[in-house]
C-alpha cells in the first residue's frame, strides 16, 4: 500500500513511457552524488549498492542508511544537485517528441520528489518541471521549526524492501481494458522491481559500460535494450509507435 498518492492513469494512451530518474534521465545519480560528497562517501556507498544487487540487503534499508550519513540541511543538498546534475543529452528531444505524439512520460524514482523537481526547474523551464508526472518518495523535515535542518526520507511503500516498489506504477496499466504498450527505462538496483513488467525495457549504460540493471537482467534472463543516451531510446520508441513489433526490437538488441 502506498502512503503517497499516484497520478491518474493515462487510460486512453496507446503507448506509455515510465522512466527512472537518477542516472537514467540524468547524467549521474543525484542521491549517490549527495552521499559521495556530503555523506559517508563513494567506497561505502558502492559496497552497499553491490550488496543490494546480490540481494544481501534491501534497497530500502541501504538507501536509508546512506541518507542518514548526510548531516546537512535539505536546502543545501538541493542546491548542490541543482549546480551539478545535468540531463542525458538526448532527453529533451525525446520528451518533446513524446509530448507532440501523445505518449505520456512518467518519472518513476526512488529519490525524493522535491529534489527531482528542483533539478528539473534548472534544466527545463520551471513551468515544465511542474507539469511532468513524478512518482517518487518524499521527504519529512524533522527539526522543530520544520525548515529542513534535519530530515528523513518518506518511503512510498515502507513495507517493501524497495521502499518504492516501482512495479506498482506499471502493473495498473496491465489491467486496463485497452492495455498500452509499456516502455520502461532504468539503470540500477532500484529498478529491479519494475524490470519484468514492461513490454520493452531499456537499460542505461554508464560511461564505463557498467549497468547494474543490465547485470540483473542478464542473470534473470529478462529481455532488454541497452542504451547510452535517450536518442537511442527515441529511435526505438518511434519504431514501435510506427508499427514495429516490440519482439523485433528486442531481437535486434540481441535477446
Amino acid at each position: 500500500m502506498s502512503v503517497l498518492p499516484y497520478p491518474p492513469l493515462h487510460t486512453e494512451a496507446k503507448f506509455v513511457v515510465l522512466s527512472d530518474w537518477d542516472g537514467t534521465i540524468t547524467d549521474r545519480d543525484s542521491n549517490d552524488f549527495v552521499v559521495d560528497n556530503l555523506g559517508f562517501g563513494y567506497e561505502k556507498r558502492r559496497a552497499m549498492n553491490l550488496e543490494v544487487l546480490q540481494e544481501k540487503i534491501t534497497f530500502r534499508d541501504s538507501f536509508r542508511e546512506m541518507l542518514q550519513s548526510v548531516h546537512h540541511p535539505f536546502e543545501d543538498c538541493k542546491k548542490l544537485l541543482q549546480q551539478n546534475i545535468k540531463l542525458d543529452p538526448g532527453f529533451k528531444e525525446f520528451y518533446e517528441w513524446c509530448k507532440a505524439n501523445n505518449v505520456p512520460v512518467i518519472i518513476v524514482s526512488s529519490g525524493m520528489e522535491p529534489n527531482i523537481r528542483a533539478v528539473l526547474s534548472t534544466l527545463l523551464s520551471p513551468e515544465e518541471a511542474l507539469k511532468i508526472e513524478i512518482i517518487a518518495n518524499d521527504v519529512k523535515f524533522t527539526d522543530p521549526a520544520h525548515t529542513g535542518e534535519t530530515w528523513e526520507i518518506v518511503y512510498r511503500h515502507p513495507e517493501s524492501g524497495f521502499g518504492h516498489d516501482k512495479s506498482k506504477a506499471i502493473l495498473p496499466y496491465r489491467d486496463l481494458p485497452s492495455k498500452p504498450t509499456l516502455f520502461f527505462c532504468g539503470d540500477g538496483v532500484s529498478d529491479m522491481s519494475a524490470a519484468k513488467h514492461a513490454d520493452c525495457l531499456f537499460t542505461k549504460l554508464m560511461a564505463n559500460g557498467d549497468s547494474d540493471l543490465m547485470a540483473y537482467c542478464k542473470r534473470q534472463g529478462i529481455p532488454h535494450v541497452p542504451f547510452t543516451d535517450f536518442k537511442q531510446v527515441l529511435e526505438r520508441v518511434k519504431q514501435v509507435v510506427e508499427g514495429k513489433p516490440v519482439a523485433e526490437v528486442l531481437k535486434e538488441a540481441g535477446n
